[in-house]
């Protein structure tokens, strides 16, 4: 079999390189040598500066200054101060975004904060399709408050379980599987017209394109901060609550640093009066340096050319699958508009393709059952290596080197 002539598109991805706004954000990060990272999806990569951060972090205010640290580090304030920092990328307001605890868990606060606000409804509306722990979250909502119900949308029409009895909408932004952006505008509106209050999850959006929580009258979102806003493994996640309902809102999770006077040490909980009666215990700290590291990386972008970006490089990705790997098909929405900044495809060797992609240096994951998904980072992938990244996918399916048995057996993670 003749080899396929990729000579077009390399000369095509060197001049949109060259022209690419965000050509020099790259030499911000810490990119492998022979590798082409398209699980931006799942981890971001490191940037350069949390190296410093956290051995700052860990030989001077841990390691010299010691519990001295909470005051003179002012690591009691992070989750706050550097919610404040995040805020601006998910078109929320200072006093607004709290950074802190897993996205499951803040999924949980979310949820029952939302009920708080309507406490005479008992029904939860989610997608069926939704990412698994904002369902599990929800069943442990419901075990934990007799006569609550969840509707799970079927059909892709979620607007139809929405009700007189929906206290709360749980929706995401991005879909995890297909890369689908949902209408943010269109269901808020809707469901509030209605008398819902909706969350938002923002894992897959926050970092890669612009979110306008307050410009769409959002009233709850949450979001994990290691994917495109490359926080580093398990770095904390974050919950927004537009101020309008910050006096009203209770969560569930009533830990001290969410305490009005924490350090009172009173017996009875009272709620702080501020986003940070989101906060429950004490915080990661050195996984928060980290993460600051890569939420400052963002400070000098405009998010207009992040997300231009985002859909040039997937809608590239999708270009020359058709062109030259016919045989995958797209479970993404093919326009760019109504995609994030992945794209999903479906094939019924799908997990062994990837092992061999894995092993050939280019980096994506599998979903059950037969699908593949590449994330794109703006921040630091290139046109070429989107071309490259298709040329080897196309040597791995054309040679069938994803039947040899090496890349039959499942790992734990996929």
């Amino acid at each position: 079999m003749q080899n396929p002539d990729f000579s077009a598109a390399h000369s095509a991805a060197k001049t949109l390189d060259a022209n690419d706004p965000l050509r020099d954000v790259a030499a911000q990060f810490i990119l492998p040598k022979g590798q082409i990272y398209l699980d931006g999806n799942s981890l971001g990569c490191m940037p350069k500066a949390a190296l410093t951060a956290v051995n700052e972090t860990v030989q001077n205010e841990w390691a010299q200054d010691l519990i001295t640290s909470w005051n003179k580090a002012k690591w009691f304030d992070l989750p706050t101060d550097y919610g404040d920092i995040l805020a601006p990328l998910i078109g929320a307001d200072m006093g607004e975004v709290v950074i802190s605890d897993t996205t499951s868990l803040n999924i949980y606060k979310a949820i029952f904060a939302g009920l708080s606000l309507r406490p005479d409804r008992h029904v939860i509306v989610a997608e069926a399709s939704s990412f698994p722990t904002d369902l599990y979250m929800v069943e442990g909502v419901l075990a934990s408050r007799p006569g609550l119900e969840m509707r799970l949308e079927q059909d892709g029409n979620i607007l139809d379980l929405i009700d007189k009895d929906t206290a709360v909408v749980l929706l995401n932004h991005v879909d995890y599987r297909t890369g689908k952006i949902c209408d943010m505008a269109e269901i808020t509106q809707y469901a509030q017209e209605k008398g819902a209050v909706v969350i938002w999850d923002l894992c897959h959006s926050a970092g890669n394109m612009s979110i306008d929580l307050n410009k769409n009258n959002v009233d709850l979102a949450v979001g994990c901060t290691y994917k495109y806003l490359n926080g580093g493994p398990g770095s904390p996640a974050f919950n927004f609550a537009a101020k309008r309902h910050l006096a009203a809102i209770k969560q569930p999770l009533s830990g001290w640093w969410g305490h009005a006077q924490p350090f009172e040490f009173n017996t009875e909980f009272q709620a702080d009066h501020s986003i940070r009666k989101f906060l429950c215990g004490t915080q990661p700290i050195l996984s928060f340096r980290a993460m600051k590291a890569g939420l400052d990386i963002f400070s000098t972008l405009s998010l207009s050319d992040i997300r231009a970006k985002s859909m040039a490089l997937t809608s590239q990705f999708v270009t020359l699958l058709a062109e030259f790997c016919p045989e995958l098909a797209l479970l993404s929405p093919r326009n760019a508009n109504q995609r994030g900044s992945q794209v999903s495809l479906t094939f019924h060797g799908a997990y062994p393709v990837v092992q061999a992609l894995i092993k050939r240096g280019v980096i994506g994951d599998f979903r059950m059952p037969n699908v593949m998904r590449f994330g794109f980072s703006p921040l630091y992938n290139s046109h070429a290596d989107v071309v490259k990244a298709v040329e080897i996918m196309t040597d791995i399916l054309n040679t069938k080197t994803w039947q040899e048995l090496r890349f039959q057996t499942r790992v734990a993670v996929t």
